[in-house]
């Protein structure tokens, strides 16, 4: 085979149409470069393969949040913050150290140059910038969910949502829900698209009208479930959040309403937060199991890096589970 020279910095400099000290100051981050020239000559860095890992060297994992673009720490959600926790016992227990990136991705493409031997990216929507970088790097990638554009070959761990959504609905019709709603995630990632597909799915089969509301994290009193609360001879009896808050600002919406959790309303809610067995009444969760996840995806990454031919064929199915609480069961009169 024969060898292939990397590109220099003046090969980066060349086909950038700067200087060579322009590219050193914008790919470390360095001196005065405008945004649009560091970005011009990352990009370019990237193309031509600069930087591309050869065998594992450093030993180090990476793991990020890609699903929102902007500053939010995800490690405030239970869910992440238990994958990340379960991600990097996975990796230390294979000789690996792991590394947590920021999920602000506009102020920061690190990932141009970042050490690591391999990434477990989560959430990934499309036109992920990050993925992009990473892959034309040629550095391993694993997702955690499906990615939002996957490639022949590409590796990932998921629940599988329309088994789990449908659990979640036929429990909801089993404790006498004749009016379940969905409360769904409108951004890029699969995970929302999935839910709402599985749950129109399920109406079809079910004879029933789809009612869905957006979900808003910022929306702690449940405001967007008024339309569907505040009429008693339209009202909802169900609805399923299939994003942690939701739980809360159901309870926070019914009882501003005068409804009575579960008789009035039932509620189920896609969470890790242990809190939930805790609220008044406890809330049935969805549990998406992070930690299986984590493990199962950091496995896959390492078997890529090592090459060690025990790489799957294909997706890792994580399943999900159900945990019952008062919030979902059927009131008295339906109870038999």
């Amino acid at each position: 085979m024969c060898h292939v020279p990397r590109p220099t910095l003046a090969d980066i400099a060349r086909a950038a149409e700067v200087s060579t000290a322009t590219v050193s100051h914008a790919l470390n981050g360095t001196g005065r470069v405008g945004d649009a020239t560091r970005r011009r000559v990352r990009e370019t860095a990237t193309r031509l393969g600069y930087g591309t890992p050869g065998p594992p060297r450093t030993r180090t994992l990476g793991i990020a949040v890609t699903t929102f673009p902007g500053a939010w720490n995800y490690t405030d959600i239970a869910y992440f913050s238990r994958a990340v926790t379960a991600a990097t016992s996975a990796a230390h227990a294979r000789g690996y150290a792991l590394v947590t990136l920021p999920a602000d991705r506009a102020a920061d493409d690190s990932w141009h140059h970042l050490a690591v031997d391999g990434m477990l990216i989560m959430d990934s929507p499309r036109g992920d910038p990050m993925v992009r970088a990473l892959r034309a790097r040629g550095i391993p990638l694993v997702f955690d969910g499906v990615p939002g554009d996957p490639l022949p070959g590409d590796h990932w761990v998921d629940n599988d949502h329309e088994s789990a959504t449908r659990e979640v609905l036929d429990h909801l019709a089993s404790s006498g829900a004749r009016r379940v709603a969905l409360q769904s995630g409108s951004g890029g990632e699969h995970y929302a698209h999935a839910v709402t597909a599985a749950y129109e799915r399920w109406c079809a089969d079910h004879a029933r009208t789809p009612l869905i509301v957006p979900f808003d994290e910022t929306d702690d009193g449940g405001n967007a479930f008024d339309a569907l609360l505040g009429d008693p001879g339209n009202r909802v009896d169900a609805v399923y959040a299939a994003y942690d808050p939701g739980g809360r600002q159901l309870l926070a919406a019914a009882a501003r309403h005068g409804l009575r959790v579960p008789d009035d309303l039932r509620v189920v809610c896609a969470s890790e937060d242990p809190a939930y067995a805790r609220t008044t009444p406890p809330v049935t969760t969805l549990t998406l199991a992070p930690e299986q996840m984590a493990h199962a995806a950091v496995a896959v990454l390492v078997a890529l890096i090592e090459d060690d031919g025990t790489v799957p064929s294909g997706p890792v199915t994580v399943p999900a589970g159900l945990v019952v609480r008062a919030s979902s069961e059927a009131c008295p009169a339906q109870r038999v």
